[in-house]
């Protein structure tokens, strides 16, 4: 619908995700539960390899919970959908790769979303913070995640004083993937979801899934569970067609053509 806050563009096996929902393409509850559909659709077509989620506009990529919203009724602890909040972050089995492409104000909630994806690309304009804490809540995902990603004590720095910091300084704490110029953010965005479209979904699919299964075991468990073919995505993938297309390609000397199955 054309007054979905939520646009989609579908080239071949990519799908762009654009939030616009005007002025700053906060989230409320119908928002989200919006964009966990789109998720969840995404997921489940064996014809859709890679995501890009971005804001509409230059300013906002999002800030987060719509704090309008709650005023009116929305209840923060209300049902946000398949998916949790922007439908990205609880999305039970997504084994696809999901870039964001942060075009601006990326603050709370929306720090989370892009959080949830597996490759950040940053407009040089585009700026953070975890201001949760001056409205006295907690960024509940970024707690979880943050001091996993960066640095210990520059997450709860980021965390406790819930201050503004730039792309750059994103940047060098390894938070973001690169830094691109606004106008070219769209355009790089593409190109890294064509690299990943052209490669083996079954093995995108086996490394999300194991990094997952293995965020808090130990080595062995983890290499364990791989080796015995206990993750779902791994038996698929060691009795695949694609897996004996690599070899066959490599032995031929020619790109392999992967077919997902």
């Amino acid at each position: 619908m054309s007054d979905s806050p939520i646009k989609t563009r579908r080239e071949g096996a990519i799908l762009e995700v654009t939030l616009d929902r005007p002025k700053a393409n906060a989230i409320d509850l119908a928002t989200s539960r919006i964009m966990g559909e789109v998720f969840r659709e995404f997921r489940d077509d064996a014809d859709l390899r890679v995501a890009i989620v971005t804001g509409g506009g230059e300013k906002f990529f999002c800030p987060g919970w719509d704090l309008k919203a709650a005023a009116d009724g929305d209840a923060v602890d209300g049902d946000y959908g398949v998916g949790g909040f922007g439908g990205l972050q609880e999305l039970r089995d997504m084994n696809k790769p999901v870039i964001a492409a942060i075009n601006g104000i990326a603050c709370g909630g929306g720090l989370e979303l892009a959080l949830s994806a597996d490759i950040l690309i940053s407009a040089d304009h585009a700026t953070f913070a975890l201001p949760e804490i001056r409205s006295g809540t907690v960024a509940d995902a970024a707690s979880v995640k943050l001091p996993k990603r960066i640095p210990y004590h520059i997450a709860m720095e980021l965390l406790l004083t819930g201050r503004w910091f730039d792309a750059q300084e994103a940047h060098r704490w390894g938070l973001i993937n690169e830094i691109t110029p606004a106008d070219m953010l769209m355009d790089r965005a593409w190109e890294q979801a064509r690299l990943l479209a052209s490669g083996p979904p079954l093995v995108y699919a086996a490394i999300k899934e194991i990094v997952r299964d293995a965020e808090d075991a130990k080595f062995q468990d983890a290499m364990n569970r791989i080796t015995q073919r206990q993750l779902r995505s791994v038996d698929v993938l060691y009795d695949s067609e694609d897996q004996l297309e690599g070899a066959r390609a490599f032995s031929e000397k020619r790109d392999p053509v992967w077919r997902g199955k």
